[in-house]
């Protein structure tokens, strides 16, 4: 069904946002479909969607007078609240509230923060309440736990500890960490906690030492291996004995002299490549002792799509022929008595000591 609700002249900008960005974060929140005519807004969907929709507009106008207190949210399945040092509030908010639009944006929830006005005094904390999908509320909530934690260590973390869950639906595991595997599992700016989130297609986030993953079983468990190979290429190679059994796997077994081009200086080009395709690539030993290239992600890609283990397995073939024509090229000079040539992308510039030893590689 659908529902409408009409607006004045001066509250249809502040309904549909910069951009739309209101809009969309009430469709992504409520999941039913919000669209404007004219002065009409149009909620389309469930009778629970529509109704939840009415709701956060009702809400998100209400804090326009002054602060809002959703009564009875612990009752409601459609939202979480996270409990914010009075000290961290602007901290978490950002300027002119950009960090909260920025979660709301990646996780398609709406989040703002609940007071019950003027006469409930300063409190020590303030609650952020999260609507949404469970999914997205989980990412979210985990998103302002790590920020909050990296400015005060300990409280959300002091009493954790790791945990396992059974459930085959959704939820959440716990890791601890030691501090030298920290920074190793985290990545420049936290680019290595990304790939293995995106590969595995769960939520990973640390919050202090302890690593969050939100997902069903399956999504967690390929995290939680992720986790354990990254760490063990930190002794030396791996070895993963079969993975044709598996559904998030690709192998593909690197000429010897392109082993060293395709991973590039200390794992480079994997990393450029899984960057670009969502994956997780690293060189193990197989059962026999012989070394070949793993892509692993549970999105298998498409023969055109730009991500997935099907774009990463594309990229490394055109490394695999560049380096080959190029060697070719090079016995051709030589045998002319031409000066040797090095065909190189433009996107892919690399030194001398690039191409002449192959290096670690995470």
């Amino acid at each position: 069904g659908t529902d409408k609700m009409v607006f004045q002249d001066d509250e249809l900008s502040y309904a549909l946002g910069k951009q739309g960005a209101t809009r969309k974060k009430l469709e992504a929140s409520s999941r039913a479909v919000v669209q404007y005519i004219g002065h009409n807004a149009l909620f389309s969907g469930t009778r629970e969607e529509r109704k939840r929709a009415r709701e956060y507009m009702k809400w998100l106008f209400m804090q326009l007078e002054g602060p809002v207190y959703v009564d009875g949210w612990q009752d409601r399945d459609d939202c979480c609240v996270v409990d914010i040092p009075a000290g961290c509030v602007g901290y978490v908010t950002g300027n002119r509230r950009a960090t909260l639009s920025r979660l709301e944006d990646e996780w398609g929830v709406m989040m703002f923060f609940m007071s019950k006005g003027k006469g409930s005094g300063r409190a020590e904390k303030e609650q952020l309440i999260i609507f949404g999908p469970k999914r997205g509320r989980r990412g979210a909530e985990l998103d302002v736990m790590s920020t909050v934690e990296n400015k005060h260590p300990g409280i959300f973390t002091r009493s954790v500890r790791g945990k396992i869950s059974e459930n085959r639906d959704f939820d959440t595991d716990r890791i601890q960490f030691k501090d030298e595997d920290l920074s190793y599992a985290l990545g420049k700016e936290g680019s290595t906690r990304k790939k293995l989130e995106f590969a595995a297609g769960c939520i990973l986030q640390f919050v202090g030492n302890v690593a969050f993953i939100a997902g069903n079983f399956k999504e967690r468990r390929r995290c939680r291996e992720f986790i354990d190979w990254l760490l063990a290429q930190r002794r030396g190679m791996v070895t993963i004995p079969d993975v044709s059994r598996r559904d998030d796997a690709t192998e593909m077994h690197i000429p010897s002299n392109c082993k060293g081009w395709v991973t590039g200086n200390r794992g480079s080009e994997l990393r450029r490549m899984e960057q670009e395709t969502g994956t997780y690539m690293f060189m193990a030993l197989d059962d026999r002792g012989d070394e070949r290239l793993i892509i692993f992600s549970h999105n298998a890609g498409s023969k055109t799509g730009e991500k997935g283990r099907m774009a990463a397995e594309r990229l490394v073939n055109e490394m695999i022929q560049e380096k080959l024509r190029g060697d070719e090229r090079d016995r051709s000079d030589s045998r002319s008595g031409s000066p040797p040539r090095r065909a190189r992308s433009d996107s892919r510039r690399r030194s001398p000591s690039r191409r002449r030893s192959p290096s670690p590689r995470r």
